[in-house]
Order: C-alpha cells, then structure tokens, then sequence
C-alpha cells in the first residue's frame, strides 16, 4: 500500500497485503484518454462534486465519460463502513453540503445526460441516513433535467426508521441496492451489512410501489461457490426484484479483499442464462459489468422487457 494509500485509508493500513493474480486478457481495459472524459472529468472538478467512477476506481470510467455517462455519489467521500471490497475512504464522514444537489441538477443538465445514477457513501452517522439528501437531489434533477430518468443506488439504511420511505416517494426510475456477495461472506466482505435486511429492503421497495423498478448486484471471484450464487438469484427474485448485475471482483489495493479466481466470460454468460431462467426482467453478466455500467441502455431495455411481457407491475 502507497504512503498516499495509507493516508487515505487509515483503516485498511494493518491489512496483510493479498497481492492480486495477474488479469486474463479479458479484464484488462484502455486508460481513458478522450476528450470527452476531460470534459466531464473537469465539469465535476468545477461543480465540486464526487463521482464513484473515479472513489471506486471503476475500470469502466474511460468508456462511460466518454459516451457523458456518469455516476454521481452524493453525501460526501468519507464512508462511515469499512467494507473490504471497496476503494472508497472509510472515516469521520465530511459535514452535509446542502448545496449538493443543485449542483448534481447542474451537472446532469450541463451533460445532457438521458438516464443518471445516483449513488452515496454509507452515512451511518445521519438519523435518515441521507436520505433526504437523495430526494432533494431527485427533486433538483427533475427541475433542472426533466426528461432524464434517474436512478438510485442506495446505502441499506439499517436501522433508520421511514429512510427507504423517504427514497422511494421521491419516485426514482429505479430503484437500486447492492447485495454484493453472498451471505457466507457477508462478514469478510460487508461486516457492517447484513443480508437478509438488504433483501428485505429490496422487498419493501415493491410493498411501497409496486411498479418501480428494482435492481441489485453482485460480485463474483470474491471465493463464493455456484449454488451460493443461484440461491442469492433465488432470495432476489422472491423479493420480486427485476434487474440483476454480476460482475468481477477486482482488488484496488493489496490491502483490500483477496481475489480468489478471475472468473471466465462462459462462466458469466452461463450465470446470465441461469438468471433469465429464475425469472428476471433483465441481466447483466460479464467480467466488466458494474451496477451503473450502461445503465441507461439497460434501462431501456427493462422497460421493453416488462412491455414484451405484458406485465403489469409486480
């Protein structure tokens, strides 16, 4: 771990180091370079506000900038979890910027973005858990973009009471919690999560609306097992979600969680048949898949799903 890694995440410095395998040629991508990319690059410098394309260290972020997609993460850079898979700063959480969503309004007009995701740090520290910081920012977007649909990426919210509430009546397009890997590892990999409280928040999000969409993701490599993989599908499509991402796990620093085994795009494609035989609307599955990776294409294919289908909301 760099001494400028160490500083930015204290936390993490008395891991032992779990030096990565070397990536299959599948994995490896371009160092961004466009003009695009500079562009948004600087726009979010300008407007001061965080993106988890560059906190998480997303290997897609050279394509998505350029295309002007981008996630945004509201409420900060400092996460109150320290999960093992994650490159994002863990810490004393920075103070509220009540200036923030405007600025996220400004940024998605600016950027003529068609679809937006909206994501956070975990704000463990807040009694809404920063809730009201995302409906504020839907409020903004819709006032200052209305024709973009928008979708959010959420903290769980344990043990804050009305918070999903407050999320959902703010009537994102989509609604989207991570449960990232599945429950035998919930205390390597997410120890301040828990999974059936996740599952259950996915599940409340149809009590509430039955007609939003919702999504969640997981990562695979992480040392999980297949059955463990089709029982997470199974627990996700009981809890009637419709959209599902599996991507690989790729370890930003030695510090972090271990790379167990870089899984083959067969496996992936495998994963993705098994999903849409369970009963999802639609998936994601390939090593570079990521929650928000073309997000707003597959948005657009959900909708036709459901259409295709003929379904009313479930």
């Amino acid at each position: 771990m760099s001494d400028t890694a160490a500083l930015r995440h204290p936390e993490k410095a008395h891991r032992p180091d779990n030096p990565a395998p070397p990536k299959p040629p599948w994995i490896r991508v371009k160092a961004p370079n466009s003009q695009e990319y500079r562009e948004t690059r600087d726009l979010m410098r300008a407007l001061k506000l965080n993106t988890v394309c560059e906190e998480a260290a997303c290997p897609n972020i050279g394509q998505c900038w350029k295309e002007r997609h981008a996630t945004v993460m509201i409420l900060g850079s400092v996460c109150t979890r320290a999960c093992t898979f994650c490159n994002v700063a863990t810490g004393r959480p920075d103070q509220l910027d009540p200036h923030e969503p405007a600025r996220v309004g400004e940024a998605v007009a600016k950027l003529g973005l068609n679809h937006i995701v909206i994501t956070s740090v975990d704000r463990d520290d807040l009694p809404d858990g920063g809730a009201t910081q995302f409906a504020r920012t839907i409020e903004a977007i819709r006032k200052d973009a209305p024709n973009t649909t928008i979708e959010v990426l959420t903290p769980d919210f344990l043990k804050k009471d009305g918070a999903l509430e407050i999320v959902v009546a703010s009537r994102p397009d989509v609604f989207n919690h991570n449960l990232e890997t599945v429950p035998r590892l919930y205390g390597e990999v997410r120890p301040g999560a828990r999974y059936f409280h996740s599952l259950r928040l996915l599940d409340r999000v149809k009590d509430i609306d039955p007609a939003m969409f919702t999504k969640s993701g997981l990562m695979v490599g992480l040392g999980e097992e297949k059955p463990e993989v089709m029982q997470v599908m199974d627990d996700l499509r009981a809890a009637r979600v419709d959209f599902l991402t599996i991507g690989q796990y790729l370890q930003p620093t030695p510090k972090h969680h271990r790379v167990d085994r870089y899984v083959t795009p067969d496996e992936f494609e495998s994963y993705k048949q098994m999903a849409f035989g369970k009963g999802f609307l639609m998936v994601a599955s390939s090593p570079l898949t990521r929650s928000s990776y073309l997000a707003g294409d597959d948005f657009a294919r959900l909708k036709a799903a459901r259409a295709a289908k003929g379904m009313a909301p479930a």
